[in-house]
């Protein structure tokens, strides 16, 4: 109960000190930047569940960056944090889970802070322009306007960062590259931090040239949802591939987050899960039925 300036808090020994811990967050919440939001309380109360008592603040309570604007960026899941922690770790991370678990936010936070800290000399971006099929050169334009609309959500992350003036400057320097994975090819990319998004949309061609592009001193995050593939039918994502090639090699990590380390929106965790049931049962469905029966998406 509140006592002016006083919050008092009673009952056992650990509920009490799960909602200090709580408040300690959103503190450090408030301090760093001026306001706390209800999705914050959110991600607070929920950081303690997962932490059985360790408290939000075990979550990461050192920023990874801070933005143009003065906001600290910092995981907020124990999921996050594990993700940040391999892409320290290792020299190349798969961040794999739903949208909006801040997979490529986090991993482009991480790029500028290792070129901050002169951990490299520059910062790759690069996605699948599935929907070109990579044939850009029959799209009007020069190489930016034709690969800008695939590339925006990298732009905006950022944008978020450093604000447009600095990006624009880093990239004319050439220390910020953002380009189609298809220019990737023949490249040796030496103290480099790469960044593939959307992995989930490589064949396992491009999935092979892309890891084999890394010189010395660089390391590479790759991100996607195996769950939202865009190849043609009958193509294997290279992403979903490269969980079995590269399983249990040494200096190689991969991070599953799962709807639980959503940080949009509320809702999309439960549209996340609702899709999930969905798909459930429709393979269930499709499972029970008697052998050479129609089935979904058949002739």
């Amino acid at each position: 109960m509140p006592r002016g300036n006083e919050l008092v808090v009673t009952g056992n020994e650990l509920d009490v000190e799960r909602v200090a811990a709580v408040f300690r967050h959103l503190h450090d919440v408030l301090r760093q930047s001026g306001a706390v939001s209800s999705q914050d309380v959110r991600y607070a109360v929920r950081m303690v569940k997962e932490g059985e008592g360790a408290g939000p603040n075990g979550a990461g309570d050192d920023a990874l960056l801070i933005t143009s604007r003065g906001r600290a960026v910092r995981p907020k899941t124990l999921g996050q944090r594990t993700y940040v922690e391999a892409v320290k770790d290792h020299g190349i991370v798969f961040g794999i889970g739903p949208a909006g678990t801040g997979k490529t936010y986090l991993a482009v936070a991480m790029a500028i802070a290792a070129y901050r800290s002169r951990s490299v000399e520059r910062i790759m971006l690069t996605r699948p322009a599935v929907e070109a099929g990579e044939r850009l050169g029959f799209l009007p334009g020069d190489l930016q306007e034709k690969v800008n609309p695939y590339l925006r959500p990298l732009y905006d992350a950022l944008y978020d960062f450093l604000g447009a003036e600095t990006v624009e400057k880093y990239m004319s320097r050439w220390i910020i590259e953002i380009a189609p994975l298809a220019y990737m090819r023949g490249r040796t990319l030496d103290e480099s931090f790469v960044i593939l998004d959307e992995a989930q949309n490589t064949t396992s061609e491009q999935m092979k040239m892309f890891l084999t592009r890394l010189g010395l001193g660089s390391r590479a995050v790759v991100t996607g949802d195996i769950t939202q593939v865009d190849l043609p039918r009958g193509t294997r994502s290279g992403l979903d591939e490269v969980r079995e090639v590269l399983h249990g090699v040494p200096g190689i990590a991969f991070i599953y987050l799962t709807e639980r380390d959503v940080v949009r929106h509320e809702l999309v965790s439960q549209v996340i899960k609702a899709y999930e049931r969905f798909e459930h049962e429709r393979a269930a469905a499709q499972n029970a039925l008697p052998e050479g029966a129609p089935r979904a998406g058949g002739a």
